[in-house]
């Protein structure tokens, strides 16, 4: 009676609702503060119904991210001017209209309410943090009292997990991106020096021995340079400079990468000189690479940058990973390096900033100015660089 007549003063038309009315009343226990809700997409939401886990990840002094098996979000609390309730057991519209038999009237207790919810957005995994960890210790070879001798911190794959602001799946990549191996158990990544090494017992035995660069055989490998280095140590640069494939009979091969290769003793011959004459540079890097290898500039995308304002133009080094993270620091430290930078220059320098579905167009829309100088399209900074 009390429903007809608030549906009678309301003048509603009682045919057009649902049979069903929530009495709805403030639980004894019912205060703010005691439920967060986590608003998830599709997706996520799948991932929680299949048994699977998210997981928060971040330090105290840092922003909290959600990680699935293989993405990151950003967690941020929205505010919203509606109270949210949370009501157990209470039945939506869709539920009532399939239970024709429900009571008019349904009596519901509120266990708690919020004025706000955590929001999620996808974002780039945050893993400078894990080059920065892992290059504390670098692995200088088996002979070094250092090693055997380091007070430095070592990780495992499950201590990375707990420090790095990246799903598994990133992570993991990562790892295999800055060419990090496990050593006894945890993850390490060579010195560059002993790398170097490892590489030049490489490339020196497929000259001696007139190998394909396409067609370097493990086993042979293992059994000349064995009594060198471990043996782990000559597969795993190996695997770093090479692509691992099986023939007909069985036989593991690697097919050397080019690219890579060079950009390694470009980086060698670069590291100990503020600039290098561009010219002298480009004849002595092209006497250093293994024989039948072909040297590029666009070879050091990312690593090192050529000044052709310069008289004679030269050519030095700048690494993408020594460069900040966040997007703001990125472009500051890059516009205090160049002034002005073309498309082409500065794209090897800010590709990892886009996230997902973004181009290195709408990045420098966002954070440059851009002019013509002698024609050519050129960015700046839109904001003063101290």
């Amino acid at each position: 009676a009390e429903v007809d007549a608030t549906l009678q003063t309301a003048k509603l038309n009682p045919a057009e609702l649902l049979p069903a009315a929530h009495c709805i009343s403030f639980g004894p226990q019912a205060g703010a503060g005691e439920c967060c809700l986590l608003q998830l997409e599709p997706g996520l939401c799948a991932e929680l119904e299949a048994g699977r886990s998210l997981v928060i990840r971040g330090e105290k002094d840092e922003q909290a991210v959600l990680c699935s098996k293989d993405k990151t979000y950003d967690m941020k609390i929205a505010d919203t001017s509606n109270m949210l309730l949370f009501i157990p057991g209470c039945k939506t519209p869709e539920q009532l209209n399939a239970d024709p038999a429900s009571c008019n009237i349904i009596h519901s207790q509120v266990a708690g309410f919020s004025n706000n919810y955590w929001e999620l957005r996808r974002c780039r995994p945050k893993l400078k943090k894990l080059r920065k960890l892992l290059m504390e210790d670098p692995y200088e070879g088996p002979d070094r009292l250092k090693d055997q001798t380091s007070t430095f911190s070592r990780y495992t794959t499950e201590d990375l997990l707990s420090l790095i602001q990246a799903s598994e799946e990133e992570i993991l990549h990562q790892l295999q991106v800055i060419d990090a191996c496990k050593i006894e158990g945890y993850w390490r990544i060579l010195q560059f020096d002993y790398e170097m090494k490892l590489l030049d017992h490489v490339t020196h035995l497929i000259d001696s021995e007139s190998w394909s660069l396409s067609k370097v055989p493990l086993h042979t490998c293992l059994e000349e340079l064995g009594s060198l280095e471990p043996r782990e140590m000559i597969e795993h640069i190996l695997l770093s400079y090479g692509r691992k494939y099986v023939d007909d009979a069985g036989e593991v091969y690697f097919e050397m990468r080019e690219d890579k290769i060079c950009r390694a003793i470009a980086q060698m011959l670069l590291q100990n000189a503020v600039k290098f004459n561009l010219s002298e540079f480009e004849e002595v890097w092209q006497q250093s690479v293994p024989e039948g290898m072909t040297t590029r500039l666009d070879q050091l995308k990312g690593l090192a940058l050529v000044d052709k304002s310069s008289r004679p133009e030269t050519i030095f080094l700048l690494k993408v990973e020594d460069l900040p993270e966040d997007n703001q620091e990125r472009f500051n430290s890059l516009f205090s390096i160049r002034e002005k930078w073309t498309e082409v220059d500065i794209t090897p320098y800010i590709q990892d900033l886009c996230a997902e579905k973004q181009t290195v167009g709408a990045l420098l829309t966002k954070y440059a100015r851009c002019s013509t100088l002698n024609g050519v399209k050129v960015y700046n900074s839109r904001r003063p660089i101290s």
